[in-house]
């Protein structure tokens, strides 16, 4: 998912270049670029060239202009104009309890917060929240698992007025039911002529508003919250932008709360942060203070999202690669393993996930890839498993395997948008950046493609 992302007139801080004027110097896309980056920090080279060209020929024909010019000058006549443009930049594609294992985290740690003596009801965010999806999703979860309604609270914001509109309708068609447990689309959902409409009870668990992530003044003044899931967004902004928003988050974080980010976002937020447990790979928290007042070094992490080893007395710890998503077993491990039942390979998928972050959070990468590579072996290959192989390869620092099998991802599943991403994130550190923006335009072309579904 390329989430939609906050903007509005954001005031950059002096170190923000990239939100600044535009040299007279600038092509009219050049401006364009440069005006994206300063209203919602969007990093041009993430999203691709073809896409901004394809988002700007939408606004032209709709507005019956003929040059890029024509647009900018429309653009900046009208406020309106702006926002219409970035409708058309972002992809708000989501659906339903996408990734278990975050879900599974945010049960466990919610849990254990209001259980806490005296505790206030367990306050999460959700942004950027596209159309509902996921804090629909985290109010599932918590109320499935017992928890009393009034024991959290749920904040959702956005920046796209159209995708607030669609999540306080709560309507949905079949794509956003992506999951093989459809169990929950039938405990709170009613279908209304081949739509899905979400349970009252649900809507009103949570709270939608518009919301700017880069607005320094952004839900000043309001409660800290115990959770925020800000997943997928960060990597598709400018340094100076994703500095901005990972400060504002460090400010609506509570001290012992979690910040729950996306696969490959980890590596690149700069503060004391560090692993939430031992099985929430991209789930941090703060990094403890030190017996000094001060907080001790910030744990740095991998491209796969893993921590960067660290020397000790008795030699190097090993990285923390990141838990690869559960994904509905593929088609190739129906037929090229055994006539195993689905859900029986979905379950020894489940628990191979498992033992291997137990492996390569002890630093046990070689057992933790030959673990991988015996189930495919007896289950047959698939998507995940070669997504989950390439995380770990690259976690583990060999850039060449892990792009193989990143490959092979794409191969068996071509909609496998985060393997697209993650080849861009491989070529970038090899300082390819044709091919790094090959693979983001492919990443997007996806996003549009699902999102068109």
């Amino acid at each position: 998912m390329m989430p939609t992302r906050a903007i509005d007139s954001p005031q950059p801080g002096p170190d923000q270049t990239a939100g600044g004027e535009a040299s007279p110097e600038a092509s009219p896309r050049g401006v364009l670029e440069q005006l994206l980056a300063q209203w919602i920090g969007l990093d041009p080279a993430t999203l691709g060239s073809a896409s901004l060209a394809r988002a700007c020929k939408r606004r032209m024909e709709a507005l019956g202009l003929n040059s890029l010019e024509q647009l900018h000058a429309a653009i900046e006549a009208d406020p309106q104009q702006r926002d219409l443009l970035v409708e058309e930049v972002v992809v708000s594609e989501s659906w339903f309890f996408r990734d278990e294992p975050t879900f599974a985290f945010l049960e466990s740690f919610a849990r254990t917060i209001a259980a806490l003596p005296g505790r206030r009801p367990v306050r999460i965010l959700s942004m950027p929240c596209a159309c509902g999806e996921e804090p629909y999703s985290i109010a599932m979860r918590l109320l499935d698992a017992g928890m009393p309604t009034e024991s959290f609270t749920i904040d959702a914001f956005d920046v796209s007025h159209v995708c607030l509109e669609k999540a306080r309708a709560g309507s949905y068609s079949a794509n956003a039911f992506r999951n093989a447990d459809q169990t929950f689309r039938r405990r709170w959902f009613r279908e209304e002529e081949r739509r899905s409409v979400i349970d009252p009870a649900i809507r009103a668990k949570v709270h939608f508003a518009w919301g700017n992530l880069l607005d320094r003044n952004f839900a000043v003044g309001v409660p800290r919250y115990d959770i925020i899931f800000c997943r997928n967004l960060l990597i598709y902004l400018t340094a100076p932008a994703r500095q901005q928003a990972e400060a504002t988050l460090d400010r609506l974080l509570a001290s012992d709360g979690a910040l729950i980010l996306g696969a490959a976002e980890p590596p690149i937020m700069r503060g004391p942060w560090i692993p939430a447990g031992s099985s929430s790979m991209f789930a941090l928290r703060r990094r403890p203070a030190s017996a000094s007042g001060h907080a001790s070094q910030p744990t740095r992490f991998t491209a796969g999202g893993g921590r960067e080893p660290r020397s000790t007395a008795s030699g190097a710890a090993g990285a923390l690669p990141p838990k690869p998503r559960a994904r509905v077993p593929s088609r190739a491990a129906e037929t090229l393993g055994d006539p195993e039942p689905q859900q029986v390979v979905a379950d020894a998928r489940g628990r191979l996930l498992e033992k291997v972050g137990h492996l390569a959070n002890a630093g046990r990468h070689t057992e933790a890839i030959a673990a991988c590579e015996a189930h495919a072996r007896d289950a047959g290959p698939s998507s995940d498993l070669f997504f989950m192989l390439g995380t770990l390869y690259q976690a583990h620092g060999d850039l060449d395997r892990a792009e193989g099998c990143f490959h092979k991802t794409l191969y068996l599943d071509p909609l496998h948008e985060e393997a697209a991403l993650a080849l861009a994130l491989v070529a970038g550190s090899r300082g390819d950046e044709r091919m790094a923006e090959s693979y983001r335009e492919t990443a997007s072309r996806i996003f549009m493609r699902k999102a068109s579904r």
